[in-house]
């Protein structure tokens, strides 16, 4: 049984009060400070305290800088990441997270992501926050997280750029498609980096799988508030169901005015943009006129970007979105060795029974590498399933 954290976010949501939850629910502080150490960054220090909010006890993390830190852009923050030693799974989370806020506060303030000057998010704390919730969470054998919606407050903050409202830009914009609560609390509940680490980790928000939890931890944000604990609670445990549920959305759209050379392109696009599927199917429009059906799958947080780009890739005017649910069978990649090289095999496991599939692009390219049909390559990789010792390895 693969182990889960639930993210409930019934206190908005940062990122020093998920560090302070991990730390509660058994993360070592001297590890995440080992770990955090394999980054070229210094000028800062790590510190946890226990403390109470409204009788319940948590722990707080400050991040103390010791020295002031210019002000980054995303490929310098992208340079500090891949040059550390940490294991390349925290180093691809930490971009994709940093990567989502540079799309939010270039869209915010009409520029580009790589021209984005980070302030507050691009500061040293900030970097901390980020790699030490993924580290964090690989530590403590993490697979998969969930979250319930976010929690909002009200009011203004003070920023690099002057006063602002409550939710921040950045922070609205990164939750866009996920299920969030205002509320009339008086300050900033939930933060853009906290945001965007939990918007770019949670599979889905509000429903979670059933699991038995093994660990709950508290973590606890700087002020405090008389309407509610300012507290972030996570639970980790283990799933007990066979399968996977959580939320995507729905995008499509009916075509009939486009050269059809141009839908391989647009599948293609799309795919690497991040969507989950793409689909295409004739259909017959008003007054008789044959069509095509595209589908786009996306997670949540995709949407917007998603429909930018069907729009901006192809002829049609409008869109039609759907909120889906999804039951998946638990799947996980396996690196297989084999005399044609190595080779990735999904593997779904379901109520006791496993099913492998081979990765067609790595069997067609052993294929023309070696010069043999295809099918000697799925016949070589189905043997070195059923042996009993097989020469592989999990990838994320």
């Amino acid at each position: 049984m693969m182990k889960l954290a639930y993210f409930d976010c019934f206190s908005g949501i940062s990122g020093d009060m998920i560090l302070g939850a991990l730390v509660y629910a058994g993360l070592s502080l001297e590890a995440l400070r080992t770990a955090l150490s394999k980054l070229p960054l210094e000028g800062y220090e790590l510190s946890a305290s226990r403390t109470e909010r409204h009788g319940i006890s948590a722990t707080k993390v400050e991040v103390t800088l010791t020295k002031m830190e210019p002000a980054r852009h995303l490929k310098e923050i992208t340079d500090i990441i891949d040059e550390s030693t940490v294991s390349h799974s925290s180093k691809e989370a930490a971009k994709r997270i940093f990567r989502r806020l540079a799309e939010a506060e270039a869209k915010i303030h009409n520029t580009t992501p790589e021209k984005v000057h980070f302030h507050e998010v691009g500061a040293t704390d900030a970097l901390v926050d980020v790699l030490g919730a993924v580290i964090g969470l690989e530590s403590l054998g993490v697979h998969d997280v969930y979250a319930s919606h976010i929690r909002l407050g009200s009011g203004y903050v003070r920023s690099e750029h002057g006063t602002i409202p409550v939710p921040a830009p950045a922070t609205l914009e990164l939750i866009r498609g996920v299920p969030s609560q205002r509320t009339s609390i008086r300050g900033e509940l939930t933060t853009p980096t906290g945001a965007a680490i939990i918007t770019t980790l949670a599979k889905s928000f509000d429903d979670v799988p059933l699991f038995v939890p093994e660990a709950i931890g508290y973590g606890a944000g700087t002020k405090k508030f008389d309407e509610i604990p300012n507290l972030l609670r996570i639970e980790i445990g283990r799933a007990r169901e066979s399968y996977v549920h959580d939320r995507s959305v729905v995008i499509e759209t009916n075509i009939d005015d486009m050269n059809p050379e141009i839908y391989s392109y647009v599948i293609e696009k799309l795919l690497a943009e991040g969507a989950q599927d793409v689909t295409l199917s004739p259909i017959i429009m008003k007054k008789g006129r044959p069509g095509i059906l595209l589908r786009v799958l996306v997670e949540p947080h995709a949407l917007h970007h998603m429909s930018h780009h069907i729009l901006q890739e192809t002829t049609t005017l409008g869109l039609r979105i759907s909120p889906v649910e999804r039951l998946k069978a638990k799947r996980e990649t396996i690196a297989l060795e084999t005399k044609y090289g190595r080779i990735r095999v999904k593997a779904a496991a379901f109520e006791g029974t496993r099913r492998f599939t081979p990765e067609y692009d790595d069997c067609r390219k052993a294929a023309m590498n070696h010069k043999i049909p295809i099918l000697e390559i799925y016949e070589e990789v189905r043997k070195k399933l059923h042996d009993p010792t097989p020469s592989s390895d999990v990838q994320e």
